[in-house]
C-alpha cells in the first residue's frame, strides 16, 4: 500500500515468551500453534529449501551436523530429519534454546528422533567451539534481538558454520501483520500465540534491515532473499 507510511519497528517491545515464566501448559500449547502455523503457511519449507541446496553439495556419505538456535518446539529439526530419511543422507542435528521448560517440550516432542541432540545455551555465546558444525540454522528467533545483540547473534552462527547459516524469520510490511493478526485468531489456540505473533511482526526486520545487519557482523557476502508468498525473509550464507 504505496500511500501508506512505513510500518515501524517496535523497537523494545517484549512478547509474553519472552517475560516471566508462563504455565507449562500454556507454553506446551503455544509451541504446537508454532509448528502448525510453520506447517501451514509454509515457514518450515522457507528454511528446508535453504538447507537441502547447502547439503547436496556435500559429500553424499558425509555425517552432516546442523546447530539449530532457538529451536522452540523443534519443530524444525524433525522436517530435517525427515527429510534426510528420506534422502538417504546421515545427520545430526544439534537443537539449542535457552530456557529449560521449552527444551522439556521439544524432547517430549522428538522421542521417535534420535538424530537429534538438545542443548542448553544462549543465541548470544553459543556453548560450541568455532566451526563445531556444518550449518547453523535459526528460524523465528532474529525479532527477538534489537540490532545489537542481533549483530552479535549472526556472527555468532556464522562463527559456529563451516558450511554456512541460514536465518529464516518474519518480514514487517502491513500486509504481514494483517495475515498474522487473522491467522492467531482463527488457527492458534493458545493465548500467547495471540498476542505474540502480530507483535512479532511489528519486531521484526525488513530485508534491507537485515542486509545491512549482516554488514554490521562482517558479513558482506551474505545474501538476504525474501520469500514474499510466505512472508518470510532468509539470510544465508554459504561459505564454499
Amino acid at each position: 500500500m504505496p500511500w501508506l507510511p512505513p510500518l515501524a519497528r517496535a523497537a523494545g517491545a517484549l512478547e509474553i515468551i519472552d517475560g516471566p515464566p508462563v504455565p507449562f501448559a500454556d507454553l506446551a500449547c503455544c509451541m504446537t500453534d508454532i509448528a502448525r502455523v510453520n506447517g501451514l503457511f509454509f515457514g518450515r519449507m522457507v528454511t528446508m529449501i535453504h538447507v537441502k541446496r547447502m547439503v547436496a553439495a556435500l559429500p553424499a556419505d558425509r555425517l552432516v551436523t546442523v546447530l539449530d538456535v532457538g529451536t522452540g518446539g523443534a519443530d524444525i529439526p524433525r522436517a530435517v530429519v525427515r527429510w534426510a530419511r528420506r534422502a538417504g543422507r546421515r545427520i545430526r542435528v544439534y537443537a539449542l534454546d535457552r530456557d529449560p521448560a521449552t527444551l522439556r517440550i521439544a524432547t517430549e516432542a522428538t522421542r521417535e528422533y534420535p538424530e537429534i541432540t538438545f542443548l542448553r545455551g544462549d543465541a548470544l555465546s553459543l556453548p560450541i567451539r568455532p566451526g563445531a558444525v556444518d550449518l547453523v540454522i535459526s528460524a523465528m528467533t532474529l525479532h527477538h534481538l534489537e540490532p545489537d545483540p542481533a549483530v552479535r547473534y549472526l556472527s555468532e552462527m556464522d562463527g559456529a558454520a563451516r558450511v554456512g547459516f541460514v536465518v529464516n524469520d518474519l518480514v514487517r510490511t502491513r500486509l504481514a501483520h494483517a495475515v498474522v493478526w487473522v491467522i492467531t485468531r482463527f488457527i492458534t489456540r493458545s493465548a500467547i500465540s495471540r498476542h505474540d505473533g502480530p507483535l512479532s511482526v511489528l519486531r521484526s526486520y525488513t530485508p534491507p534491515e537485515v542486509t545491512a545487519l549482516c554488514e554490521k557482523a562482517g558479513l558482506l557476502d551474505a545474501s538476504v532473499v525474501y520469500h514474499w508468498p510466505y512472508l518470510r525473509l532468509c539470510a544465508v550464507r554459504d561459505k564454499r
